[in-house]
């Protein structure tokens, strides 16, 4: 079913209005167009992570990074640095929203194993908070970052980039992460868009 631009123009006139409604879930409660939201992007060795703050129509990244664990660790070392680190930027941040990518490719079940113990990780410390858990799958988050469906990883970064304002370069885990975080934003405040699915 199509929208004409007159009902277009009025949801979107809607979506500018101070926020006043709230939602519910397992969480804390939160405004629909207000709050911090964290993005992360798991990995064994170098899981990204990038906060963006919504107020009103304005964005503001408060902090974005990669939890880097050496080869000579084990991986107990680095689930324990990824969760501490996600501890330390929740108690920090107060994120109200988390968002991770919904579907990952693995080369063998051993990789997909070592991806999966990293993002469980993550996941339990968020869930633990009792922050709002998203995932969209990587192809919505391309779009709605470049405007195209396919696009690599350093044309996401560049568009992050651009996007929120940012001067300095960014590793693709951290772009991704921030990714992650901006297409919620963008597309939270459309509910029509159906990108993103809570977990």
């Amino acid at each position: 079913m199509g929208i004409s631009l007159r009902d277009y123009a009025r949801m979107e006139a809607r979506l500018r209005q101070p926020a006043t409604q709230t939602e519910t879930g397992s969480g804390p409660t939160t405004t629909r167009h207000e709050g911090v939201v964290i993005g992360v992007d798991p990995s064994l060795r170098g899981t990204g992570y990038g906060l963006v703050a919504r107020k009103g129509s304005d964005l503001q990244v408060l902090a974005y990074g990669t939890v880097r664990c050496p080869r000579t660790w084990s991986r107990t070392e680095c689930l324990a640095a990824i969760s501490r680190t996600l501890r330390q930027l929740v108690e920090t941040h107060h994120p109200t929203v988390a968002v991770f990518e919904g579907l990952f490719h693995a080369r063998n079940v051993r990789t997909a194993l070592i991806m999966g113990e990293a993002r469980g990780a993550a996941l339990s410390v968020l869930a633990e908070a009792g922050i709002e858990i998203y995932e969209i799958a990587p192809r919505r988050v391309k779009l709605a970052v470049t405007g195209h469906g396919g696009a690599d990883k350093p044309a996401v970064a560049r568009m992050v980039r651009r996007l929120l304002n940012l001067n300095q370069s960014l590793h693709s885990d951290e772009a991704d992460a921030l990714a992650l975080a901006l297409t919620h934003w963008q597309t939270h405040a459309r509910p029509w868009a159906g990108a993103s699915k809570r977990i």
